[in-house]
């Protein structure tokens, strides 16, 4: 008989993700966990970053930008592309996040 496949993870929302990040980034600072526990501290910590750029990523293809209205009042709007700036973005801890 084949063997069943484990299911999908159920899809968690942004915020959940990212408290969930935060918290794990505070048990690996805290230092008082064994090398084993940080290491499946960290997986999860890496599962809920990707987590919350797949979540960044679907927004970011949804939102879009408000060019003008017409003579009827309706907005005209075009797709939104992000572009990358020549300045790197400040680095912020994960508690200033919040």
């Amino acid at each position: 008989m084949p063997r069943k496949s484990a299911p999908e993870h159920e899809p968690i929302s942004f915020e959940t993700a990212l408290d969930r990040l935060k918290s794990a980034v505070r048990e690996l600072e805290s230092g008082e966990l064994t090398l084993e526990v940080s290491l499946k501290t960290f997986e999860q910590g890496i599962k809920y970053l990707k987590e919350c750029h797949m979540r960044l990523d679907e927004v970011e293809k949804r939102l879009r930008l408000l060019v003008d209205v017409d003579e009827e009042g309706r907005a005209i709007t075009k797709e939104f592309h992000h572009q990358a700036t020549a300045e790197p973005r400040k680095r912020r801890n994960v508690d200033d996040l919040e």
